[in-house]
């Protein structure tokens, strides 16, 4: 008798999607009380210090060598700490429900910069096709053509430019620091350690608070840090090794899916059919870019 699959990735799969996704409310909770900077600083730091005890305890090996680090700070300044300071920023002026959203847009910009700037990683047709179903979900998701209501431009290209960080971070990452024989753990522990040093004298120069601290301030940097930017990559890696890459990587079709609902539900934030609508296209996209869809087969 064949043995059933393995389930264990399960939990530590819907625990990351629901963290990930409900990291856009927690933003919106961290900027009642601290600035752009100051959540962006204090999640890394909250997060490097969660990531350094669970490699202490576990007696892992960290990144030592100028090169290494230096490789992995280019990494942390593109997919924390710019991402970071952009996505609290473009949340003062977007709902968390359009921020998940155009989240989803990760994988197209990993594809247009892997075309521009890493060819070595060739796109084929279905990945073109992607880019451009993404492009349409994108107009959908802004309401280009009918107005942003309650968003604004800036803060959706505010976004946008996150996660184009996103997308120059990952072939770079892939060419210049997956290859370095440490641990995940250990890898993202020096990552997300490094984005808070980074943004230590930004935060400074011009502060982190703008107004007292609250309850929901307080829970939304602790979990946002801790958990969004800590156990998260934990369990990431965890899902890789039990799942493999491309069932963890599916990760990413939940969290705009959650971070609309508790946008709609905690904070109220409206939205349209247009939006979802896009947000489909755009999740379409990704499949396409990330090779999980075909629609045309190569002969």
């Amino acid at each position: 008798m064949s043995k059933a699959p393995s389930t264990k990735w399960l939990p530590g799969f819907i625990a990351l999607g629901i963290t990930w996704g409900a990291s856009f409310l927690f933003i919106k909770w961290g900027l009642l009380t601290l600035n752009s900077i100051g959540v962006a600083f204090l999640r890394g730091a909250i997060g490097g210090a969660t990531l350094l005890i669970y490699c202490l305890a576990t007696k892992t090996r960290l990144p030592h060598k100028v090169r290494e680090v230096g490789h992995i700070a280019v990494v942390a300044l593109l997919l924390n700490a710019i991402p970071g300071y952009l996505f609290a920023l473009g949340e003062t002026n977007v709902s968390s429900v359009m921020a998940g959203l155009l989240n989803a847009t990760t994988p197209l910009m990993t594809v247009l910069v892997i075309t521009v700037g890493f060819r070595e990683q060739k796109i084929n047709a279905n990945q073109a096709i992607g880019v451009v179903v993404g492009f349409i979900g994108i107009i959908l998701v802004t309401g280009a053509f009918s107005g942003l209501s309650s968003n604004s431009w800036r803060g959706v290209i505010e976004l946008l430019c996150a996660t184009l960080c996103y997308g120059i971070s990952f072939p770079y990452s892939r060419r210049y620091v997956n290859v370095l024989e440490y641990s995940p753990r250990a890898l993202a522990a020096t990552q997300v350690t490094t984005s808070a040093i980074i943004l230590a004298p930004f935060a400074l120069l011009h502060g982190i608070t703008h107004a007292a601290w609250s309850a929901k301030s307080i829970w939304g940097i602790l979990i946002l840090g801790a958990f969004g930017t800590g156990f998260a990559y934990i369990w990431n890696f965890r899902n890789v090794r039990l799942a493999g890459s491309l069932i963890a990587s599916t990760v990413t079709y939940i969290t705009p899916v959650v971070a609309t609902l508790l946008g709609i539900w905690l904070l109220k934030e409206s939205f349209k059919v247009t939006q979802v609508v896009g947000g489909l296209l755009v999740l379409l996209s990704g499949a396409l870019v990330q090779k999980r869809l075909t629609l045309i087969r190569s002969s």
